[in-house]
């Protein structure tokens, strides 16, 4: 699948999830909402544009609120994003119930954006006349599971709904398989009614059936619908976001609306907490929900306990090095960094060290993380400013370094010259920033030109 804002975005086989950020959603959001309806689009876009900096690589955008001319309003903010290049870099979902503002939509976004959605509630004319024309617009389209006779709530009416559309749009109307993206529908589960406990169970085999057999066809949902049931407990919606994502990235989604300040890592969620939302997301024991309550609300004080939350201060200085970096926190990483390298220091050691040393060890394990699906774009994005953060504090000493060798008569002499730059289609920038501090220390010249960068 090829989509584009001003940039473009390619989702294939061995792409790793897309985060479609969910914020610029009237009916998701209240702030977003209470923005719009009182006409504070240049708030409006500043959500958008968090968004993206924190790692959406699509955003989807909704205006569908009764008090509210949705038409227009999402025609205006899409004007408005279009003169925002920092925002309309990446694709756009246009998100209504009603086709006519979907329509309008599509008619003010640049590049190739994503319709969500379309369905065969209304009938296969219906479904086909809208079909036909988001291929006309050049759009892809997620399709609901969901038919004349209501929303797919089990795996078979989910595979069955899912194919009948397939057929549909690839044998009939000569839809491309790659521009369809299938939501096999996310339910609430441990809702205490026992028809629900395998809803997540039907939504992951589900996209493991549709990966299997439905060629091209990409699979995405509303990953906080899953948690709705603990509306209030962020905590353990949290852990729940971060297990049903965990093994639905297994069985084959390839993108999802969520709220990246509602996912954690994998590995850091409390064991006893982990194991029971595990047994509720993979419907392993019929007590499951009930478990899970249990211990809903010890979950939420230990969250608003500060004392626990700096008990990774009391590690050696690598140890919160890492840790600082795994979860994205800023608040300490210039003191020990300092530390870092005064202990470098003190055994010879040079300012590069601690770059190459307990910085770089602390990135490995963000790396292994996110390669194994326990961590995700936005979280990766807040550990490499972290890193950005404590590089920037070491290169005064590193400069310093480099004027005594100057003033000591040591031979300084540049090695060559390098060129280093992020390639277009990129904005991220810590990988290169690194080895540009790595060249440089090795009395290389580096000529850094940026990211966004033309081949």
């Amino acid at each position: 699948m090829k989509l584009s804002g001003l940039e473009p975005v390619s989702i294939g086989e061995g792409s790793l999830f897309v985060n479609v950020g969910e914020r610029t959603n009237v009916t998701g959001s209240k702030a977003f909402a209470r923005m719009i309806l009182n006409g504070q689009y240049e708030e409006a876009l500043a959500v958008a544009r968090q968004q993206v900096e924190n790692g959406a690589q699509v955003i989807d955008i909704n205006m569908d609120e009764a008090m509210l001319d949705s038409q227009a309003a999402m025609v205006r903010f899409l004007q408005l994003i279009a003169s925002e290049p920092d925002i309309a870099r990446v694709p756009i979902m246009v998100d209504s119930s009603k086709w006519s503002v979907i329509e309008a939509g599509l008619q003010c976004i640049q590049g190739k954006g994503i319709v969500n959605s379309i369905s065969m509630k209304e009938g296969v004319d219906e479904f086909k006349r809208q079909a036909k024309l988001i291929k006309r617009y050049g759009a892809a389209a997620v399709v609901m599971a969901f038919d004349e006779k209501g929303q797919a709530d089990t795996y078979a009416r989910k595979i069955e709904i899912c194919e009948r559309a397939y057929r549909i749009l690839v044998d009939e109307v000569d839809f491309p398989p790659e521009d369809i993206i299938f939501d096999p529908n996310i339910f609430a589960i441990a809702t205490g009614i026992e028809e629900h406990n395998n809803y997540a169970v039907d939504f992951i085999e589900a996209t493991r059936w549709i990966k299997q057999n439905l060629p091209g066809a990409k699979v995405s949902g509303g990953v906080s619908n899953v948690s709705f049931s603990f509306r209030g407990n962020d905590p353990v919606r949290e852990a729940i976001h971060t297990v049903f994502l965990y093994h639905a990235i297994k069985a084959g989604m390839d993108m999802g609306i969520v709220n990246a300040g509602m996912v954690g890592v994998y590995d850091d969620l409390e064991p006893t907490l982990r194991e029971r939302v595990e047994d509720v997301v993979l419907n392993r024991r019929p007590d499951a929900g009930e478990r899970l309550v249990e211990i809903a609300e010890s979950a939420k004080g230990a969250a608003k306990d500060d004392s626990k939350k700096l008990e990774w201060r009391s590690g050696n200085v690598n140890e919160r090095l890492s840790h600082a970096l795994v979860h994205g926190i800023t608040d300490f990483i210039t003191e020990d960094t300092e530390e870092a390298y005064r202990a470098v220091l003190a055994q010879g050691g040079r300012p590069l060290h601690v770059i190459e040393g307990p910085l770089m060890d602390g990135m490995n394990v963000v790396g292994d993380l996110f390669g194994q699906g326990k961590m995700f774009l936005p979280q990766v994005v807040k550990s490499a400013r972290v890193m950005k953060q404590a590089v920037a504090h070491l290169v005064p000493y590193i400069e310093e370094e480099k004027r005594q060798q100057e003033a000591a008569g040591q031979d300084v002499k540049s090695k060559g010259k390098i060129v280093i730059a992020t390639v277009k289609g990129d904005v991220h920038d810590i990988g290169k920033n690194i080895v540009t501090v790595v060249l440089q220390c090795n009395n290389f010249d580096v000529v850094n030109m940026g990211v966004m960068v033309p081949c």
